[in-house]
């Protein structure tokens, strides 16, 4: 049986980001990691170095896990675990410094769907015209809001 999948053609990606965490949130990692040495040599160093081994092999591929990716395709738009046709993208805007920190804080509108991480600052405003979607927009961190902005304004096929 073959899956709806296997019948549309490649389609061709214009952008892709992955979301990785900022160095600083790896150093959060060592650090947390290496706390379990220190608990556990009063009873052995190699058990505390080998819990450190686990707890830093378990605590990277949770983070790796949860790591939103933002991709645009000539026909779809996904940032996240959310996907929307880019025939419902309307307005794009990009945003730096004081700009991006206004549209994450007070010019927010609370039914916005948001792919938001604080360790990047700017983000990409996209409307959304999908007259059965009541979400007005959405807003996501992304290390490029230029090239991001860019991908989502180039012409469909």
């Amino acid at each position: 049986m073959s899956t709806p999948a296997a019948h549309s053609p490649a389609q061709t990606v214009l952008y892709s980001e992955r979301l990785l965490p900022a160095f600083w949130i790896w150093l959060v990692v060592a650090g947390m990691s290496g706390t379990f040495v220190l608990a556990f040599i009063p009873i052995s160093l190699l058990v505390g170095i080998l819990v450190a081994a686990v707890a830093a092999v378990v605590l990277t591929v949770l983070l790796l896990m949860s790591t939103p990716v933002i991709r645009v395709t000539e026909e779809t738009v996904q940032v996240g675990r959310a996907q929307i046709e880019r025939k419902w993208i309307g307005a794009v805007e990009a945003y730096r410094g004081d700009d991006a920190t206004q549209q994450r804080g007070p010019a927010l509108n609370g039914t916005a769907y948001l792919c938001i991480r604080g360790w990047i600052s700017p983000v990409v405003k996209m409307e959304i015209t999908d007259p059965a979607d009541r979400t007005p927009y959405w807003l996501t961190s992304t290390r490029n809001p230029e090239k991001l902005a860019a991908a989502l304004q180039a012409p469909r096929s």
